[in-house]
């Protein structure tokens, strides 16, 4: 049930910086004041090294309220299901395939304005596009669907018949073969 100011939003995404969590839960921060029924949850594997987002960041997130660490998975479908919008404020992508998922399981998308984004979303069609690297944007996306669920069905609808007539995989290998002349 799309229930304004308690939607449920996802981001699928290895832990790393360059996804967006950070600006992410800023966002989610600034929103939870207001929206205190609003859930952000995060779902991915964990990652070692430079650029990953470590361990105690997201103990302390979870310790705050402010987001949901839900681990990872192999079958993102049932967390897509049980949310509303997928959020990917990724500083950059190649072909985003969480945000082609969540189009396929006809979820509204709110992506950041990158190459590979790009190519998935019509803002304001199947979800709303943002600057990259800008939390209070971020937020103000997110209030947007907060303040309109219904905005989340429509768009949703959208994504999945944009899915259906432009990223079904038959469709896009018919594409390839063509560009090759084959």
């Amino acid at each position: 049930p799309y229930k304004k100011g308690s939607l449920v939003f996802l981001l699928i995404g290895r832990l790393l910086i360059a996804k967006g969590i950070f600006e992410y839960v800023e966002a989610a921060r600034m929103l939870k004041k207001r929206y205190p029924e609003a859930q952000f949850q995060l779902l991915g594997p964990r990652e070692t090294g430079l650029g990953s987002v470590g361990e105690d960041d997201i103990k302390n997130w979870q310790r705050e309220g402010v987001i949901q660490y839900l681990g990872e998975t192999s079958d993102v479908r049932p967390y897509l299901a049980a949310c509303h919008v997928l959020v990917l404020p990724s500083y950059r992508e190649g072909t985003p395939t969480s945000v082609m998922e969540a189009m396929s399981c006809g979820r509204a998308c709110l992506v950041t304005d990158v190459p590979g984004c790009r190519e998935v979303l019509l803002p304001s069609e199947n979800g709303l596009m943002v600057p990259v690297r800008d939390p209070k944007s971020l937020a103000c996306a997110m209030e947007t669907f907060l303040c309109d669920p219904e905005l989340c069905e429509r768009m949703g609808k959208e994504g999945r018949r944009l899915a259906e007539e432009e990223f079904d995989a038959d469709i896009v290998a018919r594409h390839i073969m063509e560009a090759m002349h084959c």
